[in-house]
């Protein structure tokens, strides 16, 4: 397994990040368990998760079971680098979601109980949430990092704009600021191009994203034909929309003699902004399939023929403008 650091941090990270979203609904806690030590056997140390996964509101199933993994020892917790998220919504009261500084602090005591543990290595927001100053936010998350909950402060979904405005409003305080930005993100999905990552790449945060192989379309779809959920409406949707880039896309995937999986990884990998794409296993196979991506070498115009199938976005303001 090849390490990246986490944006212009000091932290250390593998360049797969173990996505835990269906580790409750859709595999089971014995599964998970297993692959959760099976990604720390292949040099896996990246988890991600979040306070409302789980599929029961308020219960954070999925942190649940990370927790109870924790606790069976064996060096699991120290050998982890542990991201989960706060702003969702976790109860009926006024302040059970969002940015405000009680629920920060709510949030997370909470997360840390289910945990088992006693701090975060990176504490993400979950979304951008406009009726908060960022005072009031980096008061709450600064306390953290003080009490030794939290080590590092990531975000997730905003836009360059609030990259700039959190890290310049960090830098007021003297604190760290954002270190990673969790975003959408695949060969399909390139709006980030004109100005979150420009900005990410300015203020040396590290991008992690998120459905890099978008929900499955990039991954063989065609060729899988109605297997699991690529049966679904949404998806054959998908797949109808998309259909003459997916041929193109999985021909050259047949010609290169990977996995198109495989190879939208690779294809991330390749960006020296990003530091980890998300894979998201359900199954073992699934987790020990996706290593062969770290070993893939995409050539100058291997990377013009993905740009030409999948058209990409220039920084703005050129992407607009001259």
């Amino acid at each position: 397994m090849q390490y990246t650091s986490l944006g212009r941090a000091g932290l250390k990270v593998s360049r797969l990040c173990l996505g835990t979203m269906n580790f409750g609904p859709h595999t089971s806690e014995p599964d998970s368990f297993a692959i959760m030590d099976k990604a720390l056997e292949l040099g896996i140390n990246f988890f991600d998760s979040a306070n409302v996964y789980g599929g029961k509101r308020g219960e954070g199933i999925t942190e649940q079971i990370i927790g109870k993994w924790f606790a069976q020892g064996g060096g699991r917790r120290e050998k982890t680098v542990l991201a989960t998220k706060v702003y969702g919504d976790m109860g009926d009261w006024p302040n059970t979601s969002r940015l405000s500084a009680l629920h920060i602090r709510l949030a997370c005591e909470a997360s840390l109980k289910r945990l088992q543990t006693d701090y975060i290595d990176l504490y993400q927001m979950h979304h951008v949430w406009r009726d908060a100053p960022w005072e009031e936010i980096w008061q709450a998350m600064d306390l953290l990092v003080q009490q030794g909950k939290v080590l590092y402060v990531g975000s997730s979904n905003f836009a360059g704009w609030h990259i700039a405005k959190a890290n310049e409003a960090a830098k007021a305080r003297r604190s760290l600021g954002l270190v990673s930005e969790q975003s959408l993100y695949n060969l399909n999905a390139r709006a980030v191009e004109s100005d979150l990552l420009p900005a990410c790449a300015d203020y040396g945060v590290g991008v992690i994203p998120w459905s890099p192989l978008a929900g499955g379309l990039l991954g063989g779809v065609l060729k899988k034909g109605d297997q699991d959920r690529r049966a679904s409406e949404g998806m054959q949707s998908q797949v109808q929309k998309h259909r003459a880039k997916l041929e193109a896309w999985e021909g050259l995937c047949e010609t290169l003699g990977e996995e198109p999986a495989n190879v939208a990884l690779a294809w991330l990998l390749k960006n020296p902004v990003v530091t980890a794409p998300i894979i998201g296993p359900r199954t073992m196979g699934q987790l020990t399939g996706s290593i062969r991506a770290t070993e893939i070498e995409l050539c100058a115009e291997t990377m013009g023929s993905l740009d030409a199938i999948f058209p990409g976005r220039k920084p703005s303001p050129e992407d607009y403008a001259w």
